[in-house]
């Protein structure tokens, strides 16, 4: 079990000065069985107005308006979670199971892929082909192995807008695509699966009480009678240095910060500072 503390801050900086903007703020890890929020706090300058409310995904989300001219704009998150390892039985139902009329319908919204998880044919033929040969448990982990294989992790080669199927052809991505190549192959066999998005502690060496550079990441949960993570981007099960804030179909429904502006470009800087506090 650990105990990490992150400080997450996202600053808008605008070319000329805008007389409104609403935003949305998905940055507050989630209260999970796993996962315990020991505190957490977020600071937005400026800021008119504000609320929160859960989403449909079951994410909390803070609203917010500035309603008076503004050149930039920080949201700055911070949290301290008590994280424990996942459970991991890897004791997927069999292929009936999975395919079965009730769980399809159950878990539909986590079976149908989208622009941005469609899997390019030569990654669904891979993962059609070791359906074909292994139970559903086996089949996930050797589609997120074969990915971390072909993929090369290459920081600023893809956007948030990039499609998983693109980042299959130009075979270099980060995280987010790491996710959707993942859910995208998985669903093409009939698997249910998520995307993630939270933290990762990068130093796993680094000492107590010290703080290193971080940033968000993503992984995927896939459906094995309960729902299980696994961290394509390094091969390795999700563990106590993963974070969760939020969980849905793909990143377009859990973008940390997002909002409506007009009247001028932004530049965006994000840091985020992580440190495991014990």
């Amino acid at each position: 079990m650990s105990t990490i503390e992150i400080r997450h801050r996202t600053r808008f900086h605008y070319t000329g000065e805008i007389p409104t903007s609403y935003n949305e703020a998905r940055v507050i890890p989630a209260h999970l069985p796993r996962q315990r929020v020991l505190t957490s706090n977020v600071d937005i300058a400026p800021v008119t107005w504000q609320t929160s409310y859960v989403d449909y995904w079951d994410t909390r989300v803070i609203a917010f308006e500035v309603l008076r001219p503004h050149r930039s704009l920080t949201v700055t998150a911070t949290s301290r979670v008590e994280v424990m390892p996942e459970y991991q039985p890897w004791q997927a139902p069999d292929w009936d199971e999975i395919r079965s009329p009730a769980l399809i319908d159950r878990l539909a919204e986590y079976l149908e892929n989208t622009p941005a998880t469609e899997p390019d044919e030569e990654l669904a033929e891979f993962a059609r082909e070791t359906a074909a040969r292994h139970e559903p448990g086996e089949t996930a982990r050797r589609i997120c192995h074969f990915l971390h294989e072909s993929v090369k992790y290459v920081p600023g080669s893809t956007t948030v807008h990039t499609p998983a199927a693109h980042a299959w052809t130009e075979r270099s991505g980060v995280c987010q695509d790491f996710a959707h190549l993942a859910i995208g192959a998985l669903r093409e066999v009939g698997i249910p699966a998520r995307y993630v998005s939270g933290y990762l502690h990068p130093n796993r060496t680094s000492a107590i009480g010290e703080t290193v550079s971080g940033e968000s990441h993503a992984w995927v949960e896939w459906w094995a009678g309960d729902w299980l993570g696994y961290d394509p981007t390094n091969d390795a099960v999700v563990a106590d240095h993963h974070v969760v804030v939020a969980r849905a179909r793909e990143y377009a429904d859990v973008m940390p910060v997002k909002g409506v502006f007009t009247g001028a470009d932004s530049e965006l800087t994000v840091t985020v500072d992580v440190t495991q506090v014990a």
